[in-house]
């Protein structure tokens, strides 16, 4: 088991007026806890209002509503003043959920040329005794490689344990563990480079389904990783490469994420000044979702971005859906697009229809909006500003849209896609290991901010470290309590343990997927990294860890 550790605690503040509560929530998901809220209490939503503009942190333990956000409102009610709530870090380890634990059984047979012919991947994971709460870890396995015969199946163990939760690619992270080592394992049984077994078994349409792939370009991923790494140096034999005292390890894992996509509603209005504010009741978990939304929007709307303010975070914004999944970019996205073409639509209709502008009378056609002012493509001396335009019709410059998946989920599959090259290094006398670098390409469609992308990538990376060599809730199982409810006991990486993170990104544009050509960056990150630095300790000692973490007790 793995519990959450973000950098703010679950925290609440309720505060009434009247039969109206309004909540200042660290969610994920304010027009969920909207709703919770208001269902258990027994009030209407409209009387509810909840309020997020940042987050400390999310990961999927605050995409849900746990229950000191509704004690936080009964004990407001009850004083009659607002009340702060914010959970311990201990409380961490408790009533808000974490990563279950699983038990994965795999079967793999393959021809002596390395393509396969059956796999099964059997998952049991464990729940609480009142919710059947799934980690689906076999769902990777079903969409990573071509395979005429396949099987998975998912099984529940109750346990007096509180119900785990959504954490960083749930299911995902899992689950790319296990079919990963299973084709390393594959792999040195048929005396193949675990690279070329990959390649053999690339998956042109996606195997479950027979769809096609919105955009897919793993194998560019592959050459890519593969060349920045050196791969072609590596010899193949266990404990065959050594630096002094260290038995030096490379191991290799692909990373996938499915794309997912939800309904989602923006609002853009174009203010006096002729600045455009733009809204969406979405969140910012600190991927960045103030930035690329305002990026997007200016594209849009023809502005400076330093002209445009993007708000979220407010159940009385225009709703959107939760930021989990790795989908806000690519559901929120497209509403702000809509919504600033639509205005931009409705900017040049106003001035062309207005006898008073500069550009009465124009064709549409020949009208563009730059640097916050519409230009006459054929003749730019003859423009108007924004600000003009808005000094004359005030209210009526605001646009809204929702943007939703259309059939184009009947006829494609869309998944995320990278590779994973991890070098490990293993002290010969005490088992200690150390990783001094990881290589890793994604195709993950357009690139909004490749900055912060990049960190996104990275951040899943050292988590991807820390699930595989660190991270370990132990669970005393006689009062079913965590004895390591701290970040004393319950280890993460610090920078000391994170060498070299080289992510780099093939180029991609998905409007297969969605208008704007972009997947979700979030949680792809994670995925892959076990499996490369578990491969990559097998090859550093000859010694196979299918148990994570992998601590130096087991290399000893």
């Amino acid at each position: 088991m793995e519990h959450h550790n973000p950098m703010e605690p679950h925290a609440t503040v309720a505060r009434w007026e009247g039969d109206r509560l309004t909540l200042y929530d660290a969610t994920q998901y304010v027009s969920g806890v909207r709703d919770t809220v208001a269902k258990t209490l027994g009030i209407s939503p409209d009387n509810v209002r909840v309020i997020s503009p940042f987050v400390g942190g999310g990961f999927g333990c605050k995409g849900s509503v746990w229950s000191h956000v509704v004690l936080a409102a009964m004990a407001a009610r009850k004083v009659g003043r607002p009340v702060k709530l914010v959970l311990t870090r201990p409380q961490m380890f408790g009533p808000v959920g974490g990563r279950p634990m699983t038990e994965q059984h795999l079967l793999l047979a393959a021809r002596r040329d390395g393509q396969l012919t059956a796999i099964r991947h059997d998952v049991i994971s464990h729940t609480s005794e009142f919710e059947d709460f799934v980690e689906p870890a076999a769902q990777p396995t079903r969409a990573l490689y071509a395979c005429a015969n396949a099987a998975t199946s998912h099984r529940l163990v109750k346990l007096n344990v509180g119900t785990p939760t959504f954490q960083r690619a749930p299911g995902e992270a899992t689950g790319s563990f296990a079919i990963e080592t299973a084709m390393d394992e594959l792999a040195y049984a048929l005396a193949m480079d675990p690279l070329e077994l990959r390649l053999r078994n690339h998956a042109d349409v996606e195997p479950s389904s027979g769809k096609l792939w919105s955009s897919k370009r793993l194998r560019e991923c592959y050459r890519e990783a593969a060349a920045r790494f050196d791969w072609a140096e590596r010899t193949p034999q266990p404990r065959s490469m050594r630096d002094g005292h260290w038995l030096v390890g490379w191991g290799l894992a692909t990373a996938t994420y499915p794309a997912h996509r939800a309904p989602a509603t923006a609002l853009a209005r174009i203010l006096p000044d002729g600045s455009a504010l733009v809204q969406s009741g979405s969140q910012d978990l600190g991927t960045g979702t103030y930035t690329v939304m305002t990026q997007v929007a200016a594209e849009a709307l023809g502005l400076p971005v330093e002209k445009v303010r993007f708000e979220l975070g407010d159940t009385a914004l225009p709703p959107a859906p939760v930021s989990g999944g790795s989908m806000t970019v690519a559901s929120v996205a497209p509403a702000v697009q809509a919504a600033c073409q639509a205005l931009r639509a409705k900017l040049i209709g106003l001035a062309i229809e207005d006898p008073r502008s500069a550009l009465a009378g124009m064709r549409r056609d020949d009208a563009l909006i730059d640097n916050g002012a519409i230009v006459v493509r054929s003749d730019p001396a003859r423009r108007e500003t924004l600000a003009a335009l808005a000094g004359r019709h005030g209210d009526a410059l605001v646009a809204q849209a929702q943007a939703k998946p259309g059939p184009e989920e009947e006829h494609y599959a869309s998944r995320s896609f990278g590779a994973v090259f991890a070098e490990v290094r293993v002290d010969l006398a005490l088992g200690v290991i150390r990783v001094p670098r990881i290589v890793a390409a994604y195709s993950v469609g357009r690139l909004l901010n490749a900055k912060t992308a990049r960190s996104q990538l990275q951040g899943g990376i050292v988590w991807g470290v820390s699930q595989a060599l660190f991270e370990e809730s132990v669970l005393d199982r006689r009062y079913g309590r965590f004895v390591n409810g701290n970040l004393a006991d319950y280890h993460v990486p610090v920078n000391a343990d994170i060498g070299q993170i080289d992510v780099t990104f093939v180029e991609e544009n998905d409007e297969n997927f969605n208008p704007v050509g972009a997947r979700g960056i979030g949680e792809i990150g994670i995925t892959g990294v076990p499996g490369a630095l578990s491969n990559a300790v097998y090859h550093a000692t000859g010694r196979r860890v299918r148990d994570l973490p992998i601590t130096l007790d087991k290399l000893l």
